[in-house]
């Protein structure tokens, strides 16, 4: 077993211009296994400094902007060099500031530089010029980067996630300011830190703090062009109002409350089951394009509770840096408090609500975030549990009998996230996910391990707008320019 007390404390400052800068105060940073151990602390910036990082991204602009998309790409691929040797130490410390175990937080940071790769190899079709001909006139069109970016990033896959739209940002060139989550800004302040500082100074910063201190100079500055932000729908609504301001862009990539449909001939193998255990219940179920609703043909129903329940039992719950752990806590006090809430309604409205799972030998998971995940079985369609984003280790699982039924539900909905179809008739499913009204539809898989990374990535609905990743999301970071010439 880990001993948390053994671990050293980790430190991370501000990074400006090129250089590292202090603060006058801190963000303490706790364990969610136990709620008292102290993992470390980042500098807390004050507005001034943020205000700063904004100048240094938006002096550096200029420079970075003239470069040629192979010059600003060659410098890209240089700076990952430094990962690999900090990767294990990276994911150690994701795992403590954010509570997965810790070959996700491996893969989060192996996601970060795979990304970075894939917007390097658009990199010739960022000079693309349509021409249109005379007559009336001889016009070409063509993009321009915006200027000064800022990026918000969440707690539960930051490096991933942030490197659905960084890398894209500075490629078509952008300078940029990240702004890590507050409550595990750790691992993201060391992995961005690494990569800024192979690159000309200012061309990326990062800046830690509190929302209330640095978020209006971060959003609000008339010299940054674009926010992207990742999280809640209540948080896009916020930094939207804030960015109306100033007129300045959002993208968005917000909840989700993906439905999957189970269809009377899919397979419902052994790997489909782990397919469709993992789509839910990976990192805690703290994945916005996590399987949140799941809806089964009724002929299927009590095989697809038993293949669930199965896999279910065999979580093992602990410290992510444990051996044998399955499962680590949640990220935060409050979200296991509402995860309880929303199965304890269902409960209460007649839903059969079972429990799963153990505690990894000699963990003790009376403290901190720990919570047994759950099948919530055949709840009405407005208990909460379905009509909301849990966002943690619970499933409702919802009969039907007609697919038409079975869509229209799967539509019902305040989001568009993703959504899976499974099935063993291929065209059936691409009937089907022409119908939901979702970004992405998975066909007999859900979730993050099977999203197609050359592709745009995003949600309809209240799930955001704009798109990540592929030539889309670079043009994200684009305007359009045209010129005509007289004939």
């Amino acid at each position: 077993m880990v001993s948390l007390e053994q671990l050293p404390e980790i430190r991370t400052e501000l990074f400006i211009g090129g250089e590292t800068c202090t603060a006058d105060d801190t963000l303490r940073v706790i364990d969610p296994a136990d709620g008292v151990s102290v993992v470390g602390y980042a500098a807390a910036a004050s507005a001034k400094q943020a205000t700063s990082a904004v100048a240094a991204a938006d002096r550096a602009f200029p420079a970075w902007a003239a470069r040629t998309p192979q010059e600003r790409a060659a410098l890209l691929t240089a700076a990952l060099a430094p990962l690999a040797d900090d990767r294990s130490a990276t994911a150690e410390v994701l795992t403590r500031e954010n509570g997965k175990i810790r070959m996700e937080s491996f893969i989060d940071s192996v996601v970060f530089e795979h990304r970075f790769n894939l917007a390097v190899g658009l990199t010739d079709e960022l000079q693309r010029v349509t021409h249109l001909p005379a007559p009336p006139y001889r016009t070409e069109i063509s993009y321009l980067p915006l200027g000064v970016v800022t990026i918000i990033v969440p707690f539960n896959w930051p490096l991933a996630i942030l490197a659905a739209s960084l890398p894209q940002a500075l490629l078509a060139g952008n300078t940029v300011v990240v702004k890590p989550p507050p409550t595990a800004p750790l691992a993201t302040v060391r992995t961005v830190q690494l990569v800024a500082q192979s690159l000309p100074p200012g061309v990326l910063n990062v800046v830690t703090g509190t929302d209330a201190e640095i978020g209006a100079a971060l959003i609000q500055d008339d010299r940054v062009k674009k926010v992207c932000f990742t999280g809640s729908p209540t948080g896009g609504k916020r930094i939207m109002s804030m960015a109306a301001e100033s007129l300045t862009r959002v993208a968005l990539e917000l909840g989700g409350n993906d439905p999957a449909i189970v269809l009377a001939d899919a397979d419902l193998g052994a790997e489909a089951m782990r397919r469709l255990f993992a789509g839910a219940f990976d990192s805690t179920g703290q994945i916005c394009m996590a399987t949140k609703r799941l809806y089964v043909h009724r002929s299927r129903y009590d095989e697809v509770v038993e293949g669930l329940a199965g896999l279910l039992s065999a979580t093992r719950l602990g410290h992510g840096l444990d051996e044998g752990v399955t499962m680590g806590p949640l990220h935060s006090r409050r979200q296991l408090e509402y995860v309880r809430e929303l199965a304890a309604q269902a409960r209460g409205s007649g839903a059969e609500v079972r429990e799963f799972g153990q505690a990894v030998d000699g963990a003790d998971i009376s403290r901190g975030n720990f919570l047994r995940p759950s099948l919530v079985l055949d709840p009405s369609d407005d208990a909460r549990v379905v009509v909301e984003e849990q966002f943690g280790p619970t499933l409702p699982i919802l009969p039907f009998d007609d697919e038409d039924d079975a869509v229209a539900r799967a539509n019902h909905t305040w989001s568009g996230l993703c959504s899976s179809v499974w099935t063993a008739d291929l065209d059936r499913a691409a009937a089907l996910a022409s119908r939901l009204r979702t970004g992405y539809t998975f066909v007999n898989a859900h979730g993050a391990a099977h999203l197609d990374e050359r592709a745009p990535f995003g949600g309809f609905n209240h799930s955001g707008m704009g798109r990540e990743m592929g030539i889309e999301g670079v043009r994200e970071f684009m305007d359009t320019k045209a010129v005509g010439f007289p004939v």
